[in-house]
């Protein structure tokens, strides 16, 4: 399971290397998310529509290992965009992937931009 996890890492928008298009912003939900997949990797793409945001993180939830975070509630937390885990309501920073319960658990969180109506993740690789 640790393994699934090492293939997250978040990236800063400094370090980005590769701008991977995962779709027409028309391709995700207003306020809520889809699941595009790069390089073996699940990545929840955030459409948070209430705030004029977008937002990237991995889909697994760390917690129980399961690829959902793409279908989680969004939400704030003192002002800080957060998005729930469906089935175990832990809650992360869509920012820069901290818990908000306390919790040891983060998710990895990645740049997004949005081109001409393109969605753009950035990468390192």
């Amino acid at each position: 399971m640790e393994e699934i996890l090492e293939q997250y890492q978040t990236v800063a928008l400094n370090d980005v290397q590769i701008w991977f298009n995962a779709g027409k912003t028309t391709d995700f939900p207003a306020d809520g998310g889809g699941c595009v997949k790069y390089k073996g990797k699940q990545i929840a793409v955030i459409n948070f529509e209430r705030r004029n945001e977008w937002y990237a993180c991995q889909n697994v939830c760390p917690h129980k290992m399961e690829m959902v975070l793409s279908r989680g509630m969004i939400g704030s937390s003192e002002d800080t965009p957060k998005i729930a885990c469906p089935l175990h309501k832990n809650n992360f920073s869509l920012v820069d992937g901290t818990n908000l319960n306390g919790n040891d658990y983060k998710i990895a969180t990645y740049p997004v931009k949005i081109v001409e109506g393109e969605v753009l993740i950035g990468f390192v690789d």
